[in-house]
């Protein structure tokens, strides 16, 4: 006579529908009371009773996990559902659009307790050789993130992702400065261009895109203080940004920086001009309704300008305005620790990663030394 099965030991049987063995384990209860039943099968005993004892140990060792067809896609649009909360929408439509690209569609299939350091190290060198470093890392963190997401809802025992390095990808394109020569031809067009007042500021201080566009006219001091002891000159205030929650990139990314009079004169003019709005909580650089302008927009209004300075407008963007900046003061004497202040990096580390190709081996501040490089020529 077959001996009964002590209690906890779970049962087995065969299910005639499936054509397989049946293996199942009670674990308990849930916090409703609710009885947690796991199975697993297999087309012999010995099969279905070695995922049993598997299910068991993992639950002695209490890491009692899902049922083994979950998989990456599941977990992939799981952590999409859950995990994205405060990200900005344009943030969460990139990621999903980079999940189903590269990761369902090459992975999506794999069952997720399956999946090996080696699966993850062969996609990612095959996806390596189409797209950037930089769309490779991202590709890594999602996935990275949504297996993490699902160890933690013991739909996995590891992260098999989190031990593997993202290779190389294709080489991007550089990231390039304008020349004095260029600079000078681009503020001279930017003189007849809506954008005037937003491309001096951008070239002549060093702020963020998605710095200006945030600007607010209580940030921007005109005067100064001269008589203050020592004198405090023009200035603008770099407090927030059109980043998702209207912080800065970084702590360090709030910094006051003091203007040179070209851009003082752009901006009087900007405030001046019919139909502007410059109370304190305006926006500096707005539309014609008074909203925050769309980064879309002011790279086609941007290009305009490159175009009328004689510059290939396809190969410029408005960030490399920022990149200029650091090439301009760098060749003008400025030490790296000033510059590295003035774009708001918290060292200068980050500044000579970012800005290796713009920075030279060796003035005062950024303001003084743009007063020299680009002086306000009087009539």
């Amino acid at each position: 006579m077959t001996a009964r099965r002590s209690r906890g030991e779970g049962g087995l049987h065969w299910d005639e529908s499936r054509q397989r063995w049946i293996a199942t384990a009670t674990l308990g209860f849930d916090g409703r009371g609710k009885r947690i039943t796991r199975k697993a099968s297999g087309t012999t005993k010995t099969a279905a009773k070695a995922k049993l004892r598997e299910i068991l140990r993992d639950h002695e060792d209490g890491t009692t996990v899902a049922p083994g067809s979950y998989t990456v896609r599941e977990a992939v649009h799981d952590w999409l559902a859950f995990g994205l909360s405060g990200r900005a929408p344009s943030t969460v439509s990139n990621y999903r659009t980079i999940a189903e690209t590269h990761i369902v569609g090459q992975l999506g299939a794999r069952r997720l307790r399956d999946l090996t350091a080696d699966d993850v190290d062969r996609w990612m060198r095959a996806e390596a050789r189409t797209v950037s470093t930089r769309t490779v890392r991202l590709m890594h963190s999602l996935l990275n993130r949504a297996v993490t997401h699902a160890m933690a809802r013991d739909k996995v025992k590891r992260n098999v992702v989190s031990i593997c390095t993202p290779p190389a990808g294709r080489t991007g394109r550089p990231s390039k400065s304008l020349t004095l020569e260029q600079a000078t031809a681009l503020l001279r067009a930017a003189d007849a261009s809506p954008l005037r007042a937003y491309i001096v500021l951008s070239l002549l201080t060093g702020a963020r895109t998605e710095e200006l566009r945030a600007l607010r006219w209580g940030d921007v001091d005109l005067g100064g203080a001269p008589n203050a002891t020592p004198p405090l000159p023009p200035s603008i205030s770099v407090v927030r940004s059109v980043r998702i929650g209207g912080d800065t990139k970084t702590r360090r990314s709030r910094r006051r920086l003091g203007m040179p009079q070209r851009c003082v004169t752009v901006l009087r003019d900007h405030a001046n001009r019919p139909g502007a709005d410059s109370a304190p909580d305006s926006l500096v650089f707005a539309t014609r309704t008074g909203s925050e302008m769309d980064a879309h927009n002011v790279r086609r209004s941007f290009r305009k300008v490159a175009a009328a300075a004689g510059l290939n407008a396809a190969e410029w963007t408005p960030r490399e305005m920022r990149h200029s900046f650091v090439s301009l003061l760098s060749d003008s004497g400025m030490p790296l620790e000033h510059i590295s202040r003035l774009v708001g990096h918290s060292g200068t580390a980050i500044t000579e990663a970012v800005y290796r190709q713009q920075l030279r081996p060796v003035l005062e501040h950024g303001a003084t030394a743009m007063d020299d490089i680009f002086p306000v020529v009087d009539g």
